[in-house]
């Protein structure tokens, strides 16, 4: 398994949310792109880029998002509100290794089809779960659909993963939903990328020993919980 710090952004900002909750902001560190170099130099050869703003139709990041791909130290999967294929197209042309497709992905089945065809292996769909309903828009809307059939669902099609994030145990630093991540790995012929809850290096090797491919970790590193270092050396490509 791979260990991908997340790196948020919000106005600009690298933060870190409570549950998704706007008004729950514990991290904001004014350098976005030095965060990237940093976690480049802890040995994550991997980044997990996120427009909070783009999200939830709050504006965007763009020239933030550029410059941490300019970088070309890691291997970025970039999302937050992409919805089109010229967005799509936009992020791989500027250095993306993959994107992370989520709304537009959940609630218009016949666009994802078409554009996984048209760039095979190279998006992510984001699966975000609170307890086993799909949440969309920012995470604030539900989708009515349980993550197993979601994941039968999208099953056929060429991806390069899928981002199962337990919005639930987001932020929150009580440990992955063990039960939602194994399940989706038995489920998912993709490889599993399990968010939401890591606390400890221990939540990594459990995650590590259910069979998620990747773990996205964010408030655990930005709170000093984990040794960077150390993960990235455990958890390394």
């Amino acid at each position: 398994m791979i260990a991908v710090p997340a790196l948020d952004l919000r106005e600009g900002a690298c933060v870190q949310l409570v549950g998704g909750d706007y008004d729950a902001e514990r991290v904001r560190l004014p350098d976005p792109v030095a965060v990237a170099e940093r976690w480049a130099r802890s040995g994550f050869s991997h980044l997990h880029l996120v427009d909070l703003d783009r999200a939830t139709g709050r504006g965007d990041n763009d020239g933030t998002v550029t410059a941490v791909l300019s970088l070309r130290r890691q291997r970025v999967q970039v999302g937050g509100g992409v919805a089109s294929a010229s967005r799509i197209e936009a992020l791989l042309a500027a250095g993306a290794d993959t994107v992370v497709v989520g709304t537009k992905a959940v609630e218009d089945a016949d666009w994802l089809a078409a554009v996984a065809a048209r760039w095979p292996g190279r998006l992510v769909v984001a699966a975000d779960v609170r307890q086993r309903e799909v949440v969309t828009r920012g995470w604030g809307h539900g989708a009515g659909v349980a993550v197993d059939h979601f994941l039968a669902r999208i099953d056929p099609l060429p991806l390069a993963g899928v981002l199962v994030t337990a919005v639930h145990r987001e932020g929150r630093l009580e440990g992955p939903d063990h039960a939602v991540i194994e399940e989706a790995v038995r489920t998912s012929r993709h490889p599993i990328h399990a968010s939401g809850g890591i606390g400890t290096i221990e939540d990594l090797r459990a995650l590590a020993a259910v069979g998620a491919a990747r773990a996205v970790i964010g408030m655990a590193l930005y709170t000093d919980r984990i040794d960077p270092i150390a993960v990235g050396l455990e958890f390394a490509e």
